[in-house]
């Protein structure tokens, strides 16, 4: 059996999620059984979609969220029944749960306004506060559906980059477009720098470091790095002066991880 092939199948990401038959949920549990490195497959792709669900936690009034729960149930399990369903499926429920949140949201700021007995002034500041709102909740699930496209893009490989000796706990995930030379950094586990320092991304390219950018350690969201062309062996993160250097400090790296073409 090709492993490789059947993981980047997109059929565990929609066993997670729950989108499965029942007979194609025996046939992955079969497989979960047979082949222990799919269980732990599965184990990094539940654990990076608890990580998306609680950066994109939203709190509307109870009325609000079960309306959002009822209506995603029913456009889920009509997908489910469908003779068209894919693989993939999963991600498109995901932007149904996405457009709904939006558009129940949308409804939910209205009535609130419509429903104020204050003065003018009040009901001014409180209609700008609610724009500022509802245009931090539209940014956020901007971000969730960009960073949604790079985590499940079959297209794209994953390098964990594992703490070293200067950090045993330190860790992150880089996900690299080959084709598009694109780069994309999640952080896990790192340490809180100095004011006048930055953590900075390097990839190993024919032996030769070549900065990938710099960044300051957040959890929030995946953090887009520089574009590199060349077949890249090894992702390195070290701390350097803020801004970064045009060389490596060694003595700092803080995590390595190879590549599948290393």
């Amino acid at each position: 059996m090709n492993i490789e092939a059947y993981i980047s199948s997109g059929i565990l990401e929609a066993y997670a999620s729950g989108l499965l038959t029942a007979a194609e949920r025996e046939e992955v549990e079969r497989m979960l059984i047979l082949y222990p490195v799919l269980q732990e497959e599965l184990t990094k792709i539940e654990e990076t979609q608890i990580w998306f669900l609680q950066q994109a936690a939203i709190k509307p009034d109870e009325a609000v969220k079960n309306k959002i729960l009822e209506q995603t149930k029913r456009s889920i399990q009509a997908k489910s029944n469908s003779k068209s369903f894919q693989p993939y499926f999963w991600a498109v429920a995901a932007s149904v749960s996405i457009a709904l949140v939006t558009s129940l949201l949308s409804v939910y700021f209205y009535f609130k306004w419509q429903g104020s007995e204050k003065s003018l002034a009040n009901l001014l500041a409180q209609n700008q506060q609610l724009a500022q709102d509802y245009t931090i909740v539209n940014q956020k699930i901007d971000q969730l559906e960009n960073d949604l496209s790079v985590l499940y893009n079959p297209g794209i490989e994953r390098i964990i980059l594992n703490g070293t000796p200067n950090a045993p706990d330190a860790q992150a995930f880089v996900f690299w477009n080959k084709e598009k030379e694109e780069i994309y950094l999640q952080l896990q586990n790192l340490q809180a720098l100095a004011h006048d320092q930055h953590y900075q991304l390097w990839a190993i390219i024919d032996g030769q470091p070549v900065d990938a950018g710099v960044f300051d350690f957040s959890k929030d969201a995946l953090l887009k790095m520089k574009c590199l062309p060349g077949n890249i062996s090894t992702f390195a993160i070290t701390i350097e002066p803020r801004g970064g250097k045009s060389s490596p400090t060694l003595e700092t790296m803080q995590a390595a991880g190879n590549t599948a073409k290393s």
